[in-house]
């Protein structure tokens, strides 16, 4: 059952999702070579406690953590450890808190020095796509617009791999509601968008081959190919004409440009206003 929000009720999810950037914002100002990811998580679950809110991962279908935290070629779903972060190093966080009853989701992909031009590539690459299959999401059209505008971006256009086997979802008093969002399709199909439909878009996109493998963990999912892998997500209501964009990367995106152990990712604007 796909349930649609209320104006109300997307004011509260605005809430959640500006803690999960604001928490994104504060973890991102201390990613530097040296620390580790176990770091990291600790740091974001005490900032998400102190903000009245209750970390959304955490015990989720028994996972440890606060933070997904997947390095390199991990896609999503990697587990914080003492393992230390190094120059050059492609780290994704994926945060989610629940806060007034109601749930944030977003991810971004964080690059330690400089990995490389073609690894920054695909970073731009998938975050733009982002912003592509956002910019479908309006009353009227279809599920399957969403998807395809990612996939023919990333992969037709760009040559990168979008993964199938993960997809993004609805959002709200649940962490997960339907509908499924893939980040590949056909225009036109799949259910009509609707005003008060809150979803989260995270494209998930490999360097290489689209195909991934699941770590011994149980939890880590890794591209097959061993290339390295990037992940975007922001969470949005359906409204007529624009989507609205419930989280907020300005803030993750200013702090980023104030660390020096981090690069600027930006999006493709050129692609944007195509």
């Amino acid at each position: 059952m796909i349930f649609f929000k209320t104006d109300e009720e997307i004011e509260l999810m605005r809430q959640s999702n500006l803690l999960v950037c604001k928490t994104h914002a504060h973890v991102a100002a201390m990613i530097r070579p040296g620390i580790t990811g176990a770091d990291l998580d600790r740091e974001a679950e005490t900032f998400i406690r102190d903000h009245g809110a209750r970390p959304a991962f955490k015990g989720y279908n028994g996972f440890p953590a606060t933070l997904c935290i997947s390095l390199n070629e991990q896609v999503v779903h990697g587990i914080p450890s003492d393992q230390v972060l190094k120059e050059g190093d492609v780290v994704s966080l994926d945060c989610g808190v629940e806060l007034n009853g109601f749930f944030g989701d977003s991810a971004y992909t964080y690059p330690i020095g400089d990995p490389g031009e073609e690894v920054m590539k695909l970073l731009r690459v998938t975050n733009t796509s982002l912003y592509k299959g956002i910019e479908q999401a309006v009353t009227g059209k279809r599920l399957g617009d969403i998807g395809f505008a990612i996939q023919e971006y990333v992969e037709r256009q760009n040559g990168f791999g979008v993964v199938r086997e993960l997809v993004g979802h609805g959002i709200g008093r649940n962490l997960h509601e339907e509908p499924e969002v893939p980040n590949y399709g056909k225009r036109g199909r799949g259910i009509k968008l609707k005003d008060g439909l809150v979803i989260a878009i995270e494209p998930m996109v490999n360097l290489g081959k689209k195909s991934v493998k699941q770590a011994s963990d149980g939890w880590t999912v890794i591209s097959r190919d061993g290339t390295v892998s990037a992940h975007y997500e922001h969470s949005i209501a359906v409204r007529d004409g624009k989507a609205d964009i419930l989280s907020d990367h300005s803030m993750i995106e200013d702090v980023v440009r104030k660390n020096p152990n981090l690069t600027e990712v930006g999006v493709l604007s050129e692609a944007l206003s195509a």
